[in-house]
């Protein structure tokens, strides 16, 4: 009989997370620096347990139009397909192409941090992306549909009591469709995610947030399928002689 526990090493997972969050909130005094050490500890998270196929990092992303996005705290891109990544003095510019989903990783959720969450996952909605046709053995496929770019917010703390009510239902439903936020964690108090039947969020407070907001995430990404086939003729064209 095997002395292993599945709850709890999902358990001690959630609380890994959890005690590097709040260490990060309580050693630095200086808001950057805080904010820097919670988005490294969101990326290793997802470095260390999304499927090899995606890659987490922080940086800007980059449409064949030459048009960018905001710095983003966390890129969720695709590794298998993409062709290439643009690395500046460690700044990290990805294609438009291959992104599945970008997050913003503060300390504490409120209605600013929303509204700012909502307008980085808006700078990276609009840009172009290309998608070519797939060549096979038996002939052409049509150019993929683009898939939906899933946004979302990840914090530690929540402003509001309770951490997940209808102050941050309401926040959540400001905003168009360039800033919808699909999904978030609040790693003391719970997760959410946006139900598309229902056109509502559901709130799932307690239990072990950040385990579930992973397992949630994972499963969102495998519905999403793979990123179309890049036209990297069309970044090419920036090329001067």
């Amino acid at each position: 009989m095997s002395d292993w526990s599945l709850e709890i090493l999902l358990s001690e997972l959630h609380k890994d997370i959890h005690e590097k969050l709040s260490a990060a909130r309580k050693c630095f005094g200086h808001p950057g620096t805080k904010g820097d050490a919670s988005e490294q500890v969101w990326l290793e998270l997802l470095n260390g347990y999304l499927p090899a196929r995606y890659e987490a990092t922080s940086g800007h992303i980059v449409d064949s139009e030459g048009n960018f996005s905001d710095q983003i705290d966390i890129v969720i891109f695709d590794r298998q397909y993409s062709p290439f990544i643009f690395l500046f003095k460690e700044q990290k510019i990805i294609p438009a192409e291959s992104v599945y989903a970008v997050f913003e990783a503060k300390q504490s959720v409120n209605s600013a941090q929303v509204e700012y969450a909502q307008k980085k996952v808006a700078s990276v909605r609009k840009l172009h992306r290309t998608s070519l046709p797939i060549p096979h053995a038996g002939g052409i496929y049509p150019p993929k549909p683009q898939i939906p770019i899933i946004g979302g917010l990840l914090t530690l703390e929540s402003d509001w009591s309770p951490a997940l009510g209808e102050p941050l239902r309401n926040t959540l439903k400001e905003g168009g469709k360039e800033m919808h936020l699909d999904m978030g964690c609040v790693a003391a108090h719970g997760h959410y995610f946006f139900d598309a039947p229902i056109e509502d969020y559901n709130f799932f407070p307690g239990g072990k947030p950040a385990t579930a907001f992973l397992f949630k995430l994972i499963s969102k990404l495998q519905f999403s399928g793979t990123v179309p086939m890049i036209d990297i003729q069309a970044y090419a064209q920036w090329l001067k002689a």
